[in-house]
């Protein structure tokens, strides 16, 4: 395909609670009519169709129906988002439209900003924290800056919890199924002083057996263990004011990955492929090894061999303050946020019984925010605007140890060398440790103007420095041989902004036409490295987006129908990429290339009769690498990592009333992927194929609505499938981190 602009079709969208993130009552009379959906995506509350942004809206009912507790069950809920993990309970990989970025190093920041009421979530090591008691999420696609804290180039994911009301209120809720899983959630809410200040309590515990058989130790691994709590105040002492307070706490401990062996290196001429590496049909036959000579040979996607059973410790903790001052219709937002996240993750990172490779990743990052927003309050007047400042002030501290080779030390002991250490033979424990500060600045402002009745412009502009300090130290044996210092600090700093139209056809149909342009910081690599060209700093990246696009609602909104097409000029970008260095395979951060991407989207939902709601979305994305060279390897042409050609999801809801005035209600859902690459090169081996998933639920909803019991099933078809893959070619491996089987359950929840 030619690098021109693509604007695709209108097909079907918006998945199963995309009809409802906040809902108000329908225009229209008729009962089959869709409800208006209200989202804040531009710092106000307005109805979806009038804003000219691409933005998918989930209800908490959705998410629950999707079984949906962390981040990466949101994957390919919202058309052109994908995402994956190569950890249990950290480092989501997060890409929208290919926008993204691989580097699971603690200090690196996501193209996609995640956000929990208004507050940034920075940390990769944070942003896994379970889903529980939400209002709503919202996915917003492309460059976000000119309202938002954090400057994104690729999106962000705004997610609201529900907050403390003046009545009471009770939800609970527990679920049970395959691998012994269980899930219970409760909130509780209500007024301390009438009218003046109220609560709202809310927890999770989560946990199962794992879903990996170790035939090792005769273990299960892969296991679930987390809990999370969360307290909030709302206090309003008069009409004009409010302060949101919250805190929470995330506590994991259930077990690290646990990915399957793919050994590499043949032991038999007939068992190579065209690259010198294990044939495909060669993988499990016993005639390919890893460099110890282990290789995995039962095909059984669901079992391992490793001799050590490590856990993913996780501990998060946030408190923050949201305060509005409402006067002379306009409104002074300040958002005050402290958070801290420590991680201990030991690792069994070759996925073998011999010891390899083992990591231990241990990380810590505290963060200080702060955002002031003076903005406009009157929504139905000629002019919209925000005016905003935002400060970061952030620590992360690394100490990650990775053991190399260890059974391998008796070949080097001697007299003179007792712990048969040899770096030049990548026999070692390696260690990083660094200190990484930034405190980051920004001012920013947007401006929404009815140029005409029916012709709104749209202007925003943003400016953002970042200033990092890097202390880094490369070791060995914890400092016995020291291979590298550094010190070294560099601001970063860019403009960025927003030029829109959005003209309103008819009252149920608007087309909108914007450019906006992201950037994503610079900063320092924070993986191993040996010399002191790795550790020099990477600059900008940018992005230019344009984008085009319609909303629209026919049939007396039965049909609601969004379509978007874009394209994007992505320069110096930042690419995560390994090498093979004296030899090891080690991790790269550069700016190393540009790309072209362009797409179009459509969402759908449609409700032919009352009972029936049917939605569905589609992605076609094209998303290549220009001129890139990495290593002495040419990338050019290849397929960004993580940017599937077409994504699509759909779902179906029937809601039958009973004579008692109790109601059945039935839900299934779909969602397809074509094949997606995991690494710049493209090798077939480093892929997953195109892939179908479906799940479905029945539930009884009692008459007052309250009650609700029923049984799902997720992964319905028990598909198997390979979510991330790490290369680890220098010893011979491919590390591959597989989904989740079938889980078949049941649930009931309670609401007062």
């Amino acid at each position: 395909m030619k690098a021109s602009m693509f604007m695709g079709c209108a097909l079907l969208a918006l998945s199963a609670g995309m009809a409802a993130a906040q809902t108000a009552p329908a225009k229209a009379q008729d009962s089959t009519a869709i409800e208006e959906i209200v989202v804040t995506a531009q710092k106000r509350a307005e109805n979806l169709q009038d804003v000219p942004v691409s933005v998918t809206a989930l209800t908490a009912d959705t998410l629950a129906a999707r079984g949906v507790n962390n981040v990466l069950a949101l994957n390919n809920m919202a058309p052109g988002m994908r995402i994956s993990a190569n950890d249990a309970a950290a480092n989501p990989k997060i890409y929208i439209r290919g926008v993204g970025l691989s580097d699971f190093n603690p200090n690196a920041s996501s193209g996609v900003g995640v956000y929990v009421d208004g507050v940034y979530i920075g940390s990769p090591l944070a942003q896994m924290a379970g889903f529980y008691d939400l209002a709503q999420v919202e996915v917003l696609r492309g460059p976000q800056g000119t309202l938002y804290g954090r400057n994104t180039n690729g999106g962000a994911i705004n997610i609201t919890t529900k907050r403390p009301t003046q009545h009471f209120t009770a939800d609970a809720s527990v679920e049970y199924a395959t691998f012994n899983a269980v899930t219970a959630e409760a909130a509780v809410g209500g007024p301390i002083i009438a009218d003046k200040l109220a609560f709202r309590a809310a927890a999770q515990v989560a946990k199962d057996d794992g879903y990996t058989y170790n035939r090792v130790t005769g273990n299960d691994v892969n296991a679930a263990d987390h809990w999370a709590g969360r307290l909030s105040l709302l206090y309003t002492p008069t009409d004009d004011f409010e302060l949101l307070a919250q805190v929470n706490r995330y506590v994991n401990r259930g077990d690290a990955i646990a990915p399957q062996h793919r050994a590499l290196f043949p032991v038999a001429p007939d068992a190579a492929g065209p690259d010198g590496l294990c044939a495909p049909n060669a993988y499990a036959s016993g005639a390919c090894t890893d460099l110890l000579g282990y290789a995995d040979t039962d095909r059984n996607s669901r079992a391992i061999d490793a001799n050590l059973e490590g856990k993913d410790k996780v501990d998060l903790f946030g408190a923050s303050t949201q305060a509005t001052w409402s006067f002379n219709d306009m409104q002074l937002v300040s958002v005050t946020a402290w958070q801290w996240a420590h991680r201990n993750d030991l690792e069994n990172t070759d996925g073998s019984p011999l010891q390899m490779l083992e990591i231990n990743y241990r990380s810590r990052q505290h963060q200080f925010t702060q955002e002031l927003r003076l903005q406009s309050a009157s929504p139905a007047a000629r002019l919209n605007w925000v005016l905003g400042a935002y400060f970061m002030a952030e620590t992360v501290q690394d100490n990650t140890r990775q053991d190399t080779l260890r059974d391998l030390r008796p070949m080097f002991v001697t007299p003179d060398n007792p712990t048969g250490v040899s770096p030049e033979n990548s026999v070692a424990v390696f260690g990083w440790p660094y200190t990484q500060k930034t405190k980051g600045y920004a001012v920013f402002g947007q401006a929404d103007y009815k140029i005409t009745d029916k012709l709104t412009g749209t202007v925003g502009l943003r400016w953002s420095a970042d200033d990092k300090q890097m202390d880094y130290k490369s070791q060995i044996e914890d400092g016995l041989v020291v291979l590298l210092t550094s010190n070294q600090s560099k601001t970063f700093s860019a403009l960025s902004g927003r030029l829109g139209l959005r003209y309103e056809v008819t009252p149920d149909a608007n087309v909108y036409a914007t450019y906006n342009r992201g950037y994503k910081s610079g900063g320092f690599f924070g993986g191993l490295a040996t010399t002191p060209e790795e550790v020099e700093p990477y600059d900008n990246e940018t992005l230019d987006a344009y984008e085009i696009g319609m909303k629209s609602e026919f049939f007396d909104r039965r049909v609601r129908l969004n379509v978007s097409g874009f394209y994007y000029d992505y320069k110096n970008q930042q690419v995560f990429a390994q090498a093979l260095r004296n030899g090891l395979t080690v991790l790269v951060l550069d700016n190393a290339a540009n790309s072209k991407v362009y797409g179009g989207e459509a969402e759908i939902t449609a409700r032919p009769i009352q009972p029936l709601t049917l939605t569905a979305g589609v992605s076609l994305l094209h998303a290549k690498y220009g001129d890139y060279f990495s290593e002495g390897q040419d990338f050019t042409g290849n397929w960004l990592p993580q940017s599937p050609k077409v994504t699509f999801n759909t779902s179906a809801t029937w809601v039958a009333p009973l004579a008692n005035g109790s109601s059945v209600v039935a839900n299934v859902d779909a969602n397809y992927s074509s094949k997606v690459y995991f690494d710049n090169s493209n090798a077939s081996r480093l892929s997953q194929d195109s892939v179908w998933i479906a799940g479905a639920q029945v539930s009884w909803r009692s008459p007052d609505q309250k009650i609700e019991a029923g049984a799902f099933a997720r992964n319905l078809f028990d598909k198997t499938y390979v979510v991330s893959i790490s290369n680890i070619d220098s010893l011979g491996e491919d590390l591959l981190s597989m989904n989740r089987p079938r889980s078949l359950g049941v649930f009931l929840r309670y609401h007062y």
